[in-house]
């Protein structure tokens, strides 16, 4: 517990339920939410736009998170660093989603023209927001367990650099994913299939831990250039490949 990946799943999750809540409401499937009502009528007329179709109500969606995930947590919050970096990371999840809202607008006018826009704000993707707490998970900062006044980071020499709201935090260090550890519930990447031509984290170098991998002919046998024939049954050649499947060491 405490590690940067408990970090990144807290933060994925806050993050999920203001999205999933959020669309939810702007679909108009729950009672208690809607559109994001604040914006109706603004805009800019002087400048050819206003506010208008459903801008996605995300403060419902934020305050519904909050609720539901943090109220846990607020009653350890005097047992230690754990309890006040969840609620950070949480909270950090649920700052991305605030952070990537986008305008969305649609021009009016005769022929084409964009004469007038009604413009609506809307959340990115949930991919886009994926990506940018991976990036925060691979940036996340290492904080001390004994909390005083407020969260400060374990390095002593970079405590004068602020904590942003958006940084994932975490206390302990990651333990070794690569070895098998059953009382952590680590099943260690022995056996796993890996891709020897990618760098990324799927690939052989980096998934079998320098270990290396062994490498099998796999065959596979299905019916394949299928034709219909008249009247009434379809026709199939058997088609026969081997490929070579690696797994680690």
């Amino acid at each position: 517990a405490g590690t940067k990946e408990t970090a990144f799943v807290s933060a994925v999750a806050a993050a999920a339920l203001v999205h999933a809540v959020t669309r939810w409401c702007s679909a108009g499937n729950a009672t208690e939410c809607s559109c994001d009502v604040t914006l109706r009528h603004g805009g800019s007329p002087s400048q050819g736009w206003h506010w208008g179709g459903c801008s996605d109500d995300i403060h419902y969606g934020m305050a519904f998170s909050r609720t539901f995930l943090d109220e846990p947590f607020k009653n350890l919050t005097g047992k230690g660093g754990l309890a006040a970096m969840n609620l950070h990371n949480n909270e950090a999840g649920r700052q991305a989603v605030a952070k990537l809202m986008s305008v969305d607008c649609r021009c009016h006018g005769v022929s084409g023209s964009c004469a007038v826009k009604t413009c609506w704000k809307t959340m990115s993707s949930f991919e886009k927001i994926g990506r940018f707490l991976k990036d925060k998970y691979e940036n996340s900062i290492q904080i001390s367990d004994r909390l005083k006044k407020k969260l400060r980071r374990k390095e002593k020499s970079q405590r004068k650099i602020p904590i942003g709201k958006e940084d994932l935090l975490y206390v302990n260090k990651s333990p070794n994913y690569c070895v098998e550890d059953q009382k952590l519930g680590i099943p260690g990447t022995q056996g796993r299939e890996c891709n020897r031509t990618s760098q990324g984290p799927e690939g052989c170098n980096l998934l079998c831990c320098g270990r290396g991998y062994n490498t099998h002919v796999v065959r596979h046998v299905e019916r394949c250039e299928c034709k219909f024939v008249w009247c009434c049954y379809v026709r199939c050649r058997r088609c026969e490949t081997m490929t070579d499947v690696h797994t680690c060491k």
